[in-house]
């Protein structure tokens, strides 16, 4: 009875013939996961398997070569945006784009991401933003909410002492360099398909030369945050929807 359960025929998730077998490191719950899905089901459709290249930095995704075949270049920390401009000016013709985290982007690399999106560089950035240094064991990022527990500030965050979460994406749709700048989340089906819709539309504007992109991705870090995913869930959605409101902030894409 249970083999006629998970029969394929009974199965409603598809993988993307781009991921493979490989079991994922991430945490139950986590949103990479479903990211990852979406950014290999663009490509696919796009056409364009054999000529996307990603760029991942430290952090959770470090790994994501691991389950997109695709070609990827690895980064330093926050250096991403750095080396997807190089490559990207190199292969005009090649979709390239880089796939970070709130750490990452919005901290180690804040002017590597600053400056590419200014200069216009014709790469849709992916930022996962879930509030918290995820891989090295829950700190507060520049992203962690006002009165967010981490590990490194237990009380919660405070903006006499830590100062202010940063709001890197409104930042991003004021730059010259940018058309397109979108903040979505993968919590629900619907907001699933919004995002993949959003990830498709960089990925065009990055191959018509339209300029350069920021996508983030509102995302729950159960682990980090000490939730069960359910819970994260419902945390993101009662906390962080409402200081990282979604929907598209500019689009000069005409697409």
């Amino acid at each position: 009875m249970a083999n006629d359960i998970i029969s394929p025929e009974n199965l409603v998730y598809k993988k993307p013939t781009l991921m493979n077998d490989t079991t994922m490191h991430y945490c139950p719950g986590c949103s990479h996961g479903v990211v990852h899905k979406l950014v290999a089901e663009v490509i696919e459709e796009m056409g364009m398997s054999d000529k996307t290249i990603g760029v991942c930095p430290v952090g959770c995704a470090v790994f994501a070569y691991r389950y997109l075949d695709i070609d990827w270049q690895e980064a330093p920390h926050g250096r991403a945006p750095a080396v997807a401009t190089g490559v990207k000016r190199l292969w005009p013709d090649r979709l390239v784009f880089t796939y970070q985290g709130d750490g990452d982007l919005a901290c180690i690399g804040t002017a590597e991401t600053i400056h590419a999106l200014n200069r216009g560089e014709n790469i849709p950035i992916i930022f996962i933003n879930n509030a918290i240094y995820g891989m090295t064991g829950g700190q507060m990022a520049p992203t962690t909410l006002l009165g967010q527990k981490t590990a490194t500030c237990p009380y919660g965050r405070d903006p006499e002492l830590h100062g202010y979460n940063l709001n890197i994406t409104e930042l991003a749709s004021h730059l010259k360099g940018t058309c397109y700048v979108t903040r979505q989340s993968v919590d629900t089906v619907a907001s699933i398909n919004k995002a993949k819709r959003a990830i498709r539309k960089a990925f065009e504007a990055s191959m018509q030369g339209k300029g350069s992109s920021l996508i983030e991705i509102v995302a729950t870090c159960n682990s980090g945050w000490k939730l069960s995913p359910v819970k994260a869930n419902e945390w993101m959605r009662e906390n962080m929807f409402p200081e990282y409101e979604k929907g598209d902030l500019k689009d000069t894409t005409g697409l």
